[in-house]
């Protein structure tokens, strides 16, 4: 009788390495992607009801609209001794996600995580290829976690506009929105305001045909 042939386990890896996704097969807790996972200043790696979803950076106009918007909320945030930073790493239960905007009633410093119980807002600036998870997906997420403020930035069209939601009831109410050309307010969780086109650079001009420029 011919024996079946002998297939090695995969080598679990020493370090952690992005390998791991090929032979874990079990599901994923956010403790298991912080221990098995490589810190990245690629893609954003994150978890989700036992899945690891891993997302490409974004366009020119989001990285634009987060660095710019997360320095002038900083500012604000901190004269109301708050703690602004972005894409950084929340837990929530044995999910793992990663806000474009994280304001924190504690200091991060020297954490690789925060708890979501520290979240007084967090935002999510629209990509075109994400739209479902940032307007639906993401606000649902976060209210059932607790968070108190939803921050949506869209960038449709290159017309920027900010919206703020509180939750009540177990869901986010709008409170304030704006689009550009006007001027966006917010009195909580802070005083901030902003006109919404400040978020976008001019934009690219044409390619020279034949020169990838």
């Amino acid at each position: 009788m011919a024996q079946a042939a002998f297939v090695p386990e995969p080598a679990q890896p020493t370090e952690p390495s992005f390998d791991v996704l090929r032979w874990h097969d079990e599901p994923w807790t956010a403790q298991l992607a912080l221990d098995l996972l490589p810190e990245t200043n690629g893609p954003k790696v994150e978890v989700l009801s036992g899945s690891v979803i891993v997302t490409p950076h974004a366009g020119y106009d989001h990285q634009n609209a987060e660095l710019d918007l997360a320095y002038l909320l900083k500012q604000a945030a901190r004269r109301a001794k708050l703690w602004l930073y972005s894409e950084t790493n929340v837990v929530s239960g044995e999910d793992l996600f990663i806000p474009d905007i994280v304001i924190l009633d504690a200091p991060g410093g020297g954490r690789t995580t925060m708890d979501i119980s520290h979240a007084v807002l967090l935002g999510e600036i629209v990509s075109p290829g994400n739209r479902r998870k940032d307007v639906i997906d993401r606000p649902c997420e976060y209210a059932a976690a607790g968070v108190p403020f939803f921050l949506r930035v869209d960038l449709r069209n290159r017309v920027p506009t900010i919206a703020l939601f509180e939750l009540s009831d177990g869901e986010y109410r709008p409170v304030s929105a704006a689009a550009a050309g006007t001027t966006f307010i917010m009195r909580e969780p802070f005083e901030f305001s902003i006109d919404p086109a400040d978020l976008l650079d001019e934009e690219a001009p044409p390619e020279e045909p034949g020169t990838g420029r």
